[in-house]
């Protein structure tokens, strides 16, 4: 009896082991390339995005094409963009103290609502990368305000803050796999 039991619990565990493999192996195989893909895949040049100097809200040219997210560090700038590469709306940002590398990352994982590293509630967390073990992402603050500045607390950010009104339109265009185009 003892020779059964062993044996049936064998094969329970093969089977139950062959199920998680192929289950991973089907998870795998849905996930969309561009979030298999490691973050930074299509470098953008390094050199700033040229810029229309009569209209600096203007989308820089170089910054791709088709749905996407283009957030400038050197002006502090989010574009979205619709295919067709129609600009959606834009608006300033401010980050927090650890940028991320110019490069094409995709949104990785949304939050409804949490805690910023410095310590205040914010609300709409898109992530898309990470720089040393700090998470970047765009937020607002639930109470309106910018947050505490990264060089005062000691403490490394990497939220880029968007006021509500900003981080709601950010919320709503950029779900998980949507193109993030960092340019200088």
């Amino acid at each position: 009896m003892a020779g059964t039991s062993s044996g049936i619990v064998a094969a329970l565990t093969a089977a139950a082991l062959g199920t998680v493999g192929f289950l991973a192996y089907r998870a795998q195989v849905t996930v969309p390339a561009a979030l298999g893909a490691s973050p930074a895949v299509h470098a953008t040049p390094t050199s700033k995005a040229p810029r229309d100097r009569h209209n600096p809200t203007a989308l820089p040219s170089g910054s791709g094409t088709g749905e996407r997210v283009v957030y400038s560090v050197d002006d502090d700038r989010i574009w979205l963009v619709a295919p067709g590469n129609r600009v959606q709306r834009t608006f300033p940002v401010r980050p927090g103290s650890v940028d991320p590398p110019v490069g094409t990352y995709w949104v990785t994982s949304r939050s409804h609502a949490a805690t910023g590293t410095d310590g205040i509630p914010i609300e709409h967390v898109v992530r898309f990368t990470s720089v040393n073990g700090v998470t970047i992402g765009f937020s607002a603050p639930v109470d309106g305000a910018a947050g505490a500045a990264a060089a005062d607390s000691g403490v490394k950010t990497g939220g880029i803050r968007e006021t509500r009104a900003d981080g709601d339109a950010m919320w709503n265009f950029a779900t998980i796999g949507v193109r993030v185009v960092v340019i200088r």
